[in-house]
Parts: structure tokens; sequence; C-alpha cells
């Protein structure tokens, strides 16, 4: 069992070091007419992936009938919004055209909102967001950083909401090599000022920060590597506050450490994400993530005194 002592030591000192920002406010804001406030309470956001490329094969739903059934169910085991993709992030994974993005993915966000779940579309074309947005899917998971100007435009004029994803390269699909140091929330911040300055600008009034880490970065195939840049990222989150938006994190699988336990990763790195101060989990383990989530609001009432 490896000594933790570092691990605390290192939360003690990034509080004591930060602790400026570690409670500075970012805004609350409603999707659908229901509010969202990420620092009373970390939101969840299951996932639902219409390709069959998708690694993670619970969330594999390979047709728009199987892909509603499964959303109701996340949102019945907790989770606020209903993430839809229909292209897979993984590499070598097959391209999906903006038609056949759109063929599963409308009627999916159309019977979820004659539900009243709320649906975010993961994507980087304009075109699948525009149609998405207009058939009321509440949040757009932009996943690229081209024509950017046209997103925010077309988020604005739905009132929807943003998840601004760090992306290095033009899209989740070409992403360049991943620069690492040892800090690297001053990277960051220097990515999502003007991306958040600029949707402020064209109108975006409700936003979400996501540090990318769910995407594939083709230098960093160590799966010990990845996992400490990772857990440092959400660590570190609080220091994206200065932003002034909540912070949304895709939870990661670890694999390479996981192996046969894959599944209860995402509720490991749950813990680490909430510490940070994040706003909303991108999960496909909702009922795993509720339940860690609900552990440490008990923890954190009280329930585990000093003495």
């Amino acid at each position: 069992m490896s000594d933790l002592a570092p691990l605390l030591a290192q939360m003690a000192e990034l509080a004591t070091r930060h602790a400026d920002v570690l409670r500075a406010p970012v805004r609350a804001f409603d999707i659908d007419g229901v509010p969202v406030d990420g620092d009373r309470r970390p939101e969840i956001m299951g996932v639902v992936n219409l390709s069959r490329d998708s690694w993670y094969r619970e969330s594999v739903s390979p047709t728009p009938a199987a892909a509603i059934a499964r959303a109701r169910v996340l949102a019945a085991q907790g989770a606020r919004i209903i993430d839809v993709g229909a292209e897979s992030t993984i590499p070598g994974a097959a391209r999906v055209g903006p038609e056949e993005q759109l063929a599963g993915v409308l009627p999916v966000v159309r019977a979820l909102g004659e539900d009243g779940i709320t649906t975010s579309v993961e994507t980087y074309s304009p075109e699948v967001a525009r149609a998405a947005l207009a058939a009321g899917a509440g949040v757009l998971n932009l996943t690229g950083v081209e024509r950017e100007d046209e997103m925010y435009e077309t988020a604005a004029a739905h009132g929807a909401a943003v998840i601004m994803c760090f992306v290095q390269g033009a899209n989740v699909r070409e992403v360049q090599d991943l620069v690492l140091g040892d800090d690297p929330i001053p990277g960051l911040l220097d990515h999502f000022g003007p991306r958040v300055e600029r949707a402020q600008a064209l109108g975006v009034e409700r936003l979400f920060i996501d540090p990318g880490l769910g995407f594939y970065y083709g230098n960093l195939l160590d799966g010990e590597e990845r996992v400490r840049h990772q857990a440092t990222v959400f660590l570190n989150t609080f220091r994206l506050r200065v932003l002034g938006w909540p912070v949304c994190h895709a939870l990661p699988h670890a694999f390479d450490i996981f192996r046969e336990e894959v599944r209860s990763a995402e509720p490991f790195f749950a813990v680490l994400a909430a510490m940070g101060r994040t706003g909303l989990l991108r999960t496909h383990e909702v009922p795993r993530v509720r339940a860690v989530l609900d552990t440490l609001s008990v923890v954190g009432n009280g329930a585990v005194g000093s003495s």
C-alpha cells in the first residue's frame, strides 16, 4: 500500500497557497428552466454513445431507441444532463458526417425533450450543433475550436449552455501532442481566457469550462503518466474559478491501472474532481458516481470528525 501522506500534504499546500481562489464565486444559472449550481453540489452528466466505436461498451446504444431507453435510465439514476454523441473520440474510430450524426441524435433529443430530460449534444460540427439545439438540446458540448464564433452564436440564439473543451488542435479528432508541465493551470487559463471572453461577447450566458481530460493525446501513452497528469488537474481545478464559470470534467477510465475493475475508475476520479470543486461530472457510471457524491456530502457535513 502506498503512503498517502505526500498526497495529503500536497492537497493542504494547494489549499493554503491558493486560498484566495478556493472559494472564489462562479456563476450559477438555469438550463431548461432548472437551476444548476455546482457549488451547492456537483451535477452529473450521463453519457449515451450512438457510435459503435465507443470503447465504453456499457454506454453504447446502436439505435436511437436504445439510446432513448438508456438515457431514461441514467436520468432516473441521477443524471441531471444526458450527453448524446454520434462520433467516438478514440483513435481510429470512423468519422461520422453531420447528416449521419443527426439521424441518430435528433430522435433522441426530441424524445427526451418530451420527457423533460435535458440533453447535451457532443460535437464540433456547426451543422450538428445548429440542428440539435433547434430540436431542443439545452447544452452544446463543444469539442473543437474551428468556426467557434458560429458555434457560440448558435448557442446564444437558443439560450443554450456551452461546455467549452480544451483541445490542442482543430477538434478532438485532430488533437496535437499534449504539452505537459509541472503546473498545467497557467496554460489552461491562457487557453480559456480569450475563448471565454469571446463566447460572452457573442451572447453566451451559460458556460462550463472543460480541461479535456477525457480526450486522447498521441504523446501521452504511459498510463501512469496520464493518471498523474489527470490527478494534478483534478486537484487544481478550483484555480480555474478565476474565470468565473464552473468546471466540467469528463471522468477518465485509466484502463492501464484499473484493468478488469475499469468500471471503478470513474467513481475514483470523481472523488478527486469533487475535491477540486468541479461543478459538473461527465460519466458513464451514473449510479456509482452518485453514490460517491452522496458519501462525500455526508463526510463534508461533519459525519467524520477529528479528535
